[in-house]
């Protein structure tokens, strides 16, 4: 890896002399950045040539002569390795970079058996419908005879749902139908159940947190009922690189699994640069605080400098909103220069119909789309790698996302642009102030927990509908003493009943797996819904809709601008109106911690450290409505349900002397505490896989129950993520990048760069930055050294 020029501190400038693709794409989006500097970092990665491999003697000569047709010439060494642990009947998983081919791992193996046995049958999972969509696109255009594949997803209509349950040899599927539909309804799929050969899960990393814990027990109810009908199927994962990821596979599916981990593939140069936008002295956010250029317009304007030049981009932007507006912004930039363009840009993100997906999709695999703005959606989506420039709107959580939406980028023959915008955010400061923390730093573990009782007890509850539970299954297969535990609490609910043979669901007509959301937000879609038409303009989470669809919110779809009339969350409905109003609303809202049972304490003196479970309450209590330059133009009340959740936190809590000795008398106690509070959210994601808003937090100046002044951080999932626990396991550490984020700040007194939250209930105040400072340097004073890195 080779620094261009500069250091983490001060501007950069592209190395002089030759350039590849990469640096000269990097050149011209600096012309149009302004007098002020925003290039922080960047680096050249070099490309990196394949090592072939010879193609398995098992492999057969049909599909070996398919496969070279559709440009595999032979094997990277990662996928031979993989394909040879596959066909022995190992449970494999490949964690290798974006576009390595980890594909072939499992064809190789599945195509070799079905041509072994005409009868046998696989099953391919993805987490999105159009990585499934893609991925059997490609193994139908191999043209071989007797494959039969299918797809089984949300977008499948019945007919071709009950051809693919009597034909399908190869069915391509996604967690949510397995759970919803196939296992349910297991008797329906026997034929195909006891002939299954393979499991293959795509981009397993993905399989995470509370949706992550839900799928893993969602494996072991799958493989559970396939033994039923006397198959053993071999699994095979697919994963970008992870730390650990024999473990994580271990844990995602209770088997033991060989990590095929040396990239064997090829991959062309890249320039990764980190960009900071520039302040604007003009304007003022939030109680005073600077305000940057944001990372949306910088990647607006970015994207349309890039399709000017002919380079195929994507523009990565973290909300379905932001990649709306970036599309428009820089459709609007290129019609002032060539106006043909515009059409050649467009927006992609989850909440389209199926039908505008596909339409999208297919246009950017034809290249009649030049530049997209696109959410995750298309990360982990269609086959797009060998783009010229990736521009990441915001770093998207984890150093693994960022990398493998970096991996779009780059053709064998020339070098790519991949370009971090910082968004102002305390995260994004710190990594491109900091880049050793992105470009050095090791991928991060992801985090599960299929022993969460808020995971377990519906997972238990759908498998006892499928087949009754035994002691051989609660301990053999669903985890044992946790599992044990929360069948009695079903039991003693009325929900289960206990019987000789195992634990029984009661009713044998009303399935529980239709109300159990694996996804984890418990309150499933909201639709929203053109009031004059009945149109369906998407969906919503129904965690997020108090905040996202309330009365009077602004939402956007495909570039349209709407007004939302009203929201009822009993039915999932959301009724909007067309309007463009000169304006943006951001949610405001309350929020209560108790504290239910403590796990670890820790007495360090005048610091007291907390792992344990707590009760939040929140409310969205009202709005605001903002100007585009964010002057507040009215506050507007709400009356909305309140939402509870049981979940898990780490929380710290300080003598009030303590505090005193460094400067922070009573007045400055609740600032200050809300500065540390705000930017250690922001910088949780360094140390766990997840972003700010997968977590939540509170401070106060008393809390009731410890009395003094206190600090949490809380999962933002029923029962917990696992990212508490991961903070509390790494506090000092994860605390001293929280205070570096902080003091860093070129700020005087505080912006969304440090202590601003874009989730503050209160609207950012109190704050005190200093004050923050002070209160991470007393709480890191006392916590032992750390014995391991992040």
């Amino acid at each position: 890896m080779e620094a261009v020029t500069g250091g983490p501190r001060g501007p950069a400038q592209p190395a002089a002399g030759p350039a590849g693709r990469g640096e000269r794409l990097l050149r011209r989006v600096l012309v149009g950045s302004g007098p002020d500097n925003p290039l922080r970092h960047a680096v050249r990665l070099p490309s990196r040539p394949g090592r072939p491999a010879p193609w398995p003697s098992w492999a057969p000569r049909s599909v070996v002569d398919a496969l070279q047709a559709a440009g595999v010439e032979t094997p990277w060494t990662h996928q031979a390795e993989g394909a040879e642990l596959a066909h022995a009947g190992h449970d494999v998983i490949v964690a290798t970079g974006t576009a390595s081919g980890k594909s072939l791992v499992y064809q190789l193996p599945v195509l070799a058996r079905f041509a072994a046995d005409p009868r046998a049958t696989a099953l391919y999972v993805s987490p999105t419908k159009a990585l499934a969509a893609d991925q059997l696109r490609a193994l139908i255009a191999l043209g071989i005879d007797g494959l039969r594949p299918a797809p089984f997803d949300g977008d499948t209509p019945m007919p071709e749902r009950d051809w693919a349950r009597r034909n399908a040899r190869w069915l391509f599927s996604n967690p949510d139908m397995l759970h919803r539909s196939l296992l349910p309804r297991h008797g329906r799929w026997s034929a195909f159940l006891r002939r299954l050969s393979y499991v293959v899960l795509d981009e397993c990393h993905t399989y995470r947190g509370v949706f992550g814990s839900h799928v893993a027990l969602l494996l072991r109810r799958l493989l559970r009922i396939a033994g039923r009908y006397g198959a053993r199927p071999t699994i095979v994962l697919a994963s970008a690189t992870v730390a650990d990821p024999a473990a994580f596979a271990h844990t995602l599916t209770g088997r033991d699994v060989v990590a095929v981990t040396d990239d064997g593939s090829p991959t062309a140069g890249r320039t990764v640069a980190l960009w900071e936008p520039p302040l604007l002295p003009e304007l003022a956010g939030e109680n005073g605080a600077p305000v940057r250029r944001s990372a949306q317009a910088e990647s607006a304007r970015m994207l349309a400098d890039l399709v000017l030049e002919g380079a195929r981009t994507l523009a990565f932007v973290r909300s379905r909103r932001g990649a709306e507006l970036t599309a428009l912004g820089a459709q609007g930039a290129v019609a002032a220069v060539d106006p043909d363009l515009v059409p050649r840009i467009a927006s992609y993100r989850g909440g389209y119909l199926p039908e505008e997906r596909r339409a999208l999709e297919s246009a950017l695999a034809a290249g009649e789309l030049l530049g997209v703005a696109t959410t995750n959606a298309l990360e982990l989506g269609v086959d797009i790698a060998g783009l010229d420039a990736v521009v990441v709107a915001g770093f998207p959580g984890t150093r693994a996302s960022f990398w493998q939406q970096a991996g779009r980028a780059g053709r064998a023959r020339d070098e790519a642009l991949v370009v971090l915008v910082a968004r102002d955010d305390p995260m994004d400061t710190y990594l491109v102030h900091h880049p050793q923390a992105l470009l050095g730093a090791p991928i991060e573990s992801c985090v599960l927990d299929p022993s969460n009782p808020y995971v377990l007890a519906p997972q238990l509850a759908c498998a006892a509908a499928e087949l009754p539970l035994t002691e051989a299954d609660v301990h053999g297969v669903f985890g044992g003493a946790a599992a044990a535990a929360v069948l009695g609490e079903l039991v003693d609910d009325g929900v289960l009943r206990r019987r000789p043979t195992g634990w029984h669901w009661p009713s044998a007509h009303n399935q529980p797996a239709a109300s159990v959301d694996i996804r984890g937000s418990g309150l499933g879609q909201v639709a929203v819904v053109e009031a004059a038409t009945g149109r369906v303009l998407g969906t919503v989470e129904g965690t997020s809709a108090p905040a996202t669809v309330h009365p009077g919110a602004v939402y956007l779809h495909r570039g349209e601008s709407y007004v939302v009339e009203s929201l009822d969350l009993e039915s999932g409905i959301s009724l909007v109106r067309a309007e463009t109003p000169d304006w943006r609303t951001d949610a405001r809202s309350t929020s209560d911690v108790e504290i239910v049972a403590v796990h670890s304490h820790r007495d360090l003196g005048p610091v007291q450290v907390f792992f344990g479970e707590t009760r939040v309450t929140t409310q969205v209590i009202g709005y605001q409505r903002r100007s585009r330059d964010g002057t507040v133009l009215e506050s507007v009340p709400l009356d909305m349900p309140a939402q509870t959740l049981d979940t898990r936190a780490v929380w710290y809590a300080i003598d009030d002397r303590a505090l005193e000795e460094v400067g922070i008398r009573a007045a400055r106690i609740p600032g200050s505490l809300h500065a540390a509070e705000h930017a250690a959210i922001g910088l949780l994601p360094l140390f766990a896989i997840c972003d700010r808003w997968d977590v939540g937090g509170m401070s106060t100046a008393c809390h009731p129950q410890t009395g003094l002044p206190t600090v949490f951080v809380h999962d933002g999932h029923p029962g917990g993520a696992g990212l508490a626990e991961r903070g509390h396991a790494v506090l000092r550490r994860w605390l001293r990048a929280t205070r570096a984020a902080i003091a860093d700040c070129e700020c005087r007194t505080g912006c969304p760069s440090c202590v601003q939250s874009p989730k503050c209930g209160n609207g950012n105040v109190p704050l005190d930055k200093a004050g923050g400072v002070a209160v991470l340097d007393v709480v890191t004073a006392r916590l032992p050294d750390p014995v391991a890195g992040p």
